[in-house]
């Protein structure tokens, strides 16, 4: 669960190529302009004047996965696998050395960016924020892209579906406290991808029901799409060909960017370029029904509206209590005398198990022996209100539990799990009534207190390597281990 943080909070739309802050003042919400005065910022970071890097689609995926293999072949920059768990890294030549950067580091870049304009714009520090991401974002995504706003300085209160915050923008969670339960289809072009969701809304609760679109088509492919276009006029008009000049193209690319936004809220625009190979090129076909239609002359864009609701829901959360999504089950043993259970957690809507994407797996230790179907096991899956998979298991009688929260870093997977079973198996050694009467009631409450201490610390937000785990395990024996040896 999301802390509630202390003083303003802010709304990130961390967009593909564009990205925008907004915050709840004076009763309405304000978008903040950066020190250019737009509302709206590149997605860039740029180390050398030739080079400019972005990282949205790269957050939270693996180096082997078809997408990023394609997308590599069409980015200005290099990617190579990791040295662990096939993470994708960034590479930059930066003041004659060469660095390794992951995608949520670069993105982190950006949202420090956000959060200065928003300090500027306020005269205060600010901490607290409420993120967007598209809703087919899937768990590991939406963890490196919280992870990202940790490493820039931010309280992550909520991370929230781009679809969900436009909703939010357009009143449509208060239209439905009058109309009853309705179903809403949204479509969100963004500058990258576009995303249809559709979202059932009821009582201000949001839930979507499905969602389809295309991860590779937004503004950028329109962009593509006029530049390529003007260029076959240009080579059919004046027999040139100047797809190979990087200065043309890009002169004439700004040029289509403009045009594309002017037919965001107009009919039909022209667009000139003095001089663009020693010729001047000027057209007036370019309509805005035909490259994006007629709906996105609407006051509120798309651009702004997903900060806008993200804005709205930060303001509501430095004054509300979130509570998690969770479902409970029911399992049991398969064989008699059966005292451990393991549980392998799938991502996926697959029939089959080996079908789906092994997320994580935990084991249940302690069950007391028994006929196989006696012992009674309650797993409860409970998806926080950052969509990120955390799932437990206890046994009834006896209260042992273990439990796993999903992340996509093997190592720390590995590292994380053994320090969190040994905590919980701790726990479970202490509160038994046997072997905790025979404790001193001093060293039961240092190793009592010294669990909690790691407990809590678990529960925190942290973008930690496998070390530290190991360093908070080695820690934590050393307090335990001597203790419990005497009983035993």
């Amino acid at each position: 669960m999301a802390n509630q943080g202390e003083g303003p909070a802010i709304g990130i739309d961390l967009g593909t190529t564009y990205s925008c802050v907004a915050m709840w003042q004076h009763e309405r919400v304000e978008i903040i302009v950066n020190d250019q005065g737009n509302r709206t910022t590149p997605s860039y970071v740029a180390f050398t004047p030739v080079e400019a890097l972005d990282a949205k689609r790269l957050i939270g995926r693996r180096f082997s996965d078809p997408l990023v293999q394609r997308d590599i072949k069409l980015w200005p920059f290099k990617v190579i696998e990791g040295p662990s768990d096939d993470k994708p890294m960034i590479v930059v030549n930066y003041m004659g050395e060469e660095k390794h950067f992951a995608a949520e580091e670069i993105s982190s870049m950006v949202l420090k960016k956000m959060r200065e304009m928003a300090e500027a714009y306020l005269g205060t520090t600010v901490k607290n924020a409420v993120v967007t991401v598209p809703a087919y974002f899937n768990d590991s995504q939406r963890k490196a892209t919280k992870d990202a706003g940790g490493i820039a300085g931010l309280n992550v209160l909520r991370i929230i579906n781009e679809p969900t915050a436009a909703a939010i923008a357009y009143g449509l969670d208060k239209k439905s406290d009058s109309f009853g339960k309705r179903n809403v289809l949204i479509f969100d072009l963004g500058g990258g991808t576009a995303d249809v969701s559709l979202l059932t809304i009821e009582m201000g609760v949001f839930e979507v029901k499905a969602v389809a679109g295309d991860t590779h088509l937004g503004g950028e492919d329109f962009d593509n799409r006029m530049v390529k276009h003007f260029v076959e006029i240009f080579k059919r008009k004046h027999k040139v060909d100047i797809s190979g000049n990087p200065r043309a193209l890009r002169r004439l690319r700004t040029a289509c960017e403009k045009a594309k936004r002017i037919l965001s809220s107009a009919i039909e625009t022209t667009i000139e370029v003095d001089s663009l190979y020693n010729e001047f090129l000027r057209c007036s076909s370019c309509c805005r029904t035909a490259l994006m239609g007629r709906s996105f002359a609407r006051a509120l864009i798309r651009m702004r509206s997903v900060a806008y609701g993200a804005a709205v829901q930060a303001a509501i959360l430095t004054g509300n209590t979130t509570i998690p999504s969770k479902n409970e089950g029911n399992y049991t043993t398969r064989y008699d005398n059966q005292t451990t259970i393991s549980f392998p957690v799938y991502e996926g809507e697959s029939a089959r198990s080996c079908d789906n994407n092994l997320l994580g797996q935990f084991n249940l230790h302690g069950i007391p022996p028994a006929p196989k179907g006696d012992a009674k096991v309650k797993v409860c899956f409970e998806i926080d209100t950052n969509g990120i998979l955390n799932v437990s298991a206890k046994e009834r009688t006896t209260g042992v539990k273990s439990e796993i929260t999903i992340t996509n870093d093997k190592e720390k997977i590995k590292a994380k799990e053994a320090l969190e079973n040994y905590a919980y198996n701790m726990r479970n050694t202490v509160n038994d009534k046997k072997k905790g009467a025979k404790l001193a009631p001093a060293s039961k409450k240092k190793i009592e207190d010294s669990i909690e201490q790691v407990i809590q610390w678990l529960d925190g937000l942290q973008l930690l390597d496998s070390e530290e785990y190991e360093d908070k395990l080695e820690t934590l024996e050393s307090i335990c281990n001597p203790i419990i040896a005497r009983i035993l």
